[in-house]
């Protein structure tokens, strides 16, 4: 995986103001269809984990997942972040290949 790519594509995306981050958002964002892809990070609880798969499965909303929280809110230069979703199309296309 091409660590770097994918942190500075979803930089972009977060510029773009085309990323959310935060469970109770990203839940409501796929709930409204506006979640094209959910981040997930890997040292999420298994009670977050399994809220978030769950919503993306029953919405079919793509969800993929990263290493560690450190990583997804350097991406969007913020402090540690569990969990994103990205409201752009082509953002979520993108990463997806990237992350997959």
């Amino acid at each position: 995986m091409m660590q770097n790519k994918w942190l500075s594509l979803l930089g972009l995306a977060n510029r773009a103001q085309k990323v959310i981050s935060g469970e109770e958002l990203v839940l409501k964002e796929v709930r409204s269809g506006r979640a094209k892809l959910v981040i997930l990070s890997l040292d999420a609880s298994i009670n977050t984990t399994k809220k978030i798969t769950d919503k993306c499965k029953s919405y079919h909303v793509p969800c993929t997942s990263v290493e560690n929280r450190y990583l997804l809110g350097q991406a969007i230069g913020k402090e540690a972040r569990v969990v994103v979703a990205v409201l752009d199309k082509g953002f979520a296309k993108k990463l997806l290949e990237m992350l997959d």
